[in-house]
């Protein structure tokens, strides 16, 4: 019986072991999608406790001690920082089979150095007043942990309307050693469904560039100032959260006279929501593709769905789940509408639901132009995926549809400083699957080929594809 979360976590052969320790390991970290909290960076913030840093703004664990019986009281309601965490540490032992479980102790792993003891109500005290008050220490800043996790780059995500002060007042810091760039998320300016909240937006955009925005035509120059803004910070990927492409038939007449329609103060309707959308999608990937970007597509997830505790917590609280939205038919009319006007930038599909992982590796081979290597990318397995099984089925996909050697790996997607771990489940993750085949006689013991493919999916990789160089 192997001890749990040894060295060796994960990794099943003395190949495997091999892999990760002496390959995977010492690589830096790429994060190039997350939804970290810039000010917190800026300001070098240090949290006052454990709950603080871990259990604010997580969803994952909210879901957790929801299914677990936990009062809303002690997940988001005014119960203290220290009853918040009793209530979550109570909860951990009911995650057995649940990643939250691996996770949680990963991350007391590292960075707090608490191995041997497992989270429950009996240690909860001791591991609480341990780790808040390591957190006072300056290592455990925000920026103390990101330089713990040997992090090089950081792609937060960020709205077109941003002033990106926090970005900036972090680049002029040259004793920083991490890169922490915006990412431009335009998915407010296709929320046409809404006619409150789109012209609230509209008229936002019209603020920070100083325009009256009056047309359709003047609404996209508006938005590419904000790209271009965006370029001048070092910004160098776009990001959009939708439930699934869309690919109507419009015209640009059609499209400013729903523009029009709407700022008059009157619903659209389906029919030319979906034409707007469609637009709108065309009209940011000539945005990046014209700046050399790397736009992101993350499709399926199905929002919202108790509508009491959204009108009671709002959105990003713990209620989507997995949609099973109609995505491949659509998924090719966007891309070739793009690819047919020679706008196609550099693009990674994130897919929600596993039923779909074969159809994008495979639509992502349809828009390969040998320009770039990997130039069309399956991303890596999201939010519900994220996860050993979901790793593994993800990662199987696109070694069988396309090549895994020019993946540009993992990402943390998350809103916490210590979710950097879920790189190291990654790579323990990928170094399994490659130390089995070679166990197995289905790939050689070539090490330094197999090894040197590993560390480019963990961090060359991303370096080459998005661009960005890291501070030294």
């Amino acid at each position: 019986m192997k001890p749990f979360l040894s060295d060796n976590f994960l990794l099943q052969t003395e190949s495997a072991q091999r892999l990760y320790h002496e390959y995977a390991s010492p690589m830096p970290i790429f994060d190039y999608h997350c939804h970290l909290p810039v000010e917190e960076i800026s300001v070098d913030k240090k949290f006052a406790n454990l709950t603080a840093i871990w259990l604010n703004g997580d969803h994952y664990k909210w879901r957790a001690m929801r299914a677990n019986g936990v009062d809303e009281h002690y997940i988001t309601g005014s119960a203290s920082d220290k009853d918040k965490f009793m209530a979550w540490a109570r909860t951990v032992p009911k995650t057995i089979r649940n990643p939250l479980y691996h996770w949680t102790h990963l991350e007391l792993k590292n960075p707090f150095g608490i191995t041997g003891t497992l989270l429950n109500e009996s240690t909860a005290e001791e591991i609480y007043s341990t780790c808040s008050g390591m957190l006072q220490q300056d290592d455990f800043s925000t920026r103390g942990l990101l330089k713990q996790m040997n992090v090089k780059v950081v792609c937060t995500t960020d709205d077109p309307t941003d002033t990106l002060e926090h970005h900036k007042k972090i680049a002029e810091d040259k004793n920083f050693s991490v890169k922490v760039l915006p990412a431009f998320r335009p998915d407010k300016a296709m929320t046409v469904e809404n006619v409150s909240a789109f012209n609230t937006y509209v008229d936002r955009l019209a603020e920070v560039t100083d325009t009256d925005i009056s047309s359709f035509a003047t609404f996209l120059e508006c938005i590419d100032m904000r790209h271009a803004f965006f370029h001048e910070i070092g910004c160098r990927l776009s990001d959009h959260g939708l439930e699934q492409p869309y690919a109507e038939e419009f015209t640009r007449e059609q499209t400013a006279a729903s523009f029009a329609r709407i700022r008059s103060g009157k619903a659209l309707t389906r029919e030319e929501e979906l034409g707007f959308k469609s637009a709108m999608f065309i009209e940011f990937g000539i945005m990046d593709f014209e700046r050399g970007w790397t736009q992101q597509f993350h499709f399926g997830a199905l929002r919202n769905n108790n509508s009491r505790a959204f009108k009671a917590l709002g959105p990003d609280t713990g209620y989507d789940s997995i949609g099973d939205f109609s995505m491949g038919r659509h998924l090719a009319i966007m891309l070739d509408r793009l690819e047919s006007k020679n706008k196609l930038t550099k693009t990674i599909l994130y897919i929600l639901n596993p039923r779909d992982n074969e159809m994008v590796a495979t639509m992502a081979g349809n828009f390969q132009d040998g320009s770039i290597p990997g130039k069309l990318q399956f991303g890596s397995g999201w939010w519900f995926n994220d996860q050993k099984d979901g790793m593994e089925r993800q990662i199987n996909a696109l070694s069988n549809m396309g090549l895994l050697s020019r993946f540009v790996g993992m990402l943390t997607d998350s809103r916490s400083f210590l979710s950097y771990p879920r790189h190291e489940y990654f790579r323990r993750v990928l170094c399994n699957l490659f130390g089995n085949d070679i166990e197995n006689g289905e790939l050689p013991a070539d090490f330094d080929l197999i090894g040197t493919t590993i560390q480019d999916i963990s961090y060359n990789n991303a370096v080459n594809y998005f661009g960005i160089t890291p501070r030294d």
